[in-house]
């Protein structure tokens, strides 16, 4: 029988571009959990204790915030992406 490792997005996030473009492809989902998770997936990949510390929160906050299903607030996206260095912004469809 084949043996398969499991997919973890962050060994693939190994680039600015990748970050964004894998961002934005979870932002076009209508599940809120879906740009949720690819957020904490950025910030692993850049090391959530480095994130967690730029955004001014604690690490253990930090993967609350970004659990399936977590409703975190604006103030600590916004941090989050902040420390990301991540920018959103609005365009026509």
């Amino acid at each position: 029988m084949t043996q398969y490792a499991p997919f973890d997005a962050v060994d693939y996030l190994n680039s600015e571009a990748h970050c964004t473009e894998y961002l934005a492809a979870a932002l076009e989902d209508p599940n809120p959990d879906v740009f949720i998770s690819a957020l904490s997936d950025v910030a692993r990949a850049r090391g959530m204790t480095h994130i967690a510390k730029a955004a001014g929160l604690g690490r253990e906050s930090l993967y609350k915030a970004l659990t399936p299903g977590a409703k975190p607030r604006y103030e600590t996206i916004r941090r989050l992406m902040d420390s990301l260095g991540i920018r959103l912004t609005i365009a026509t469809a």
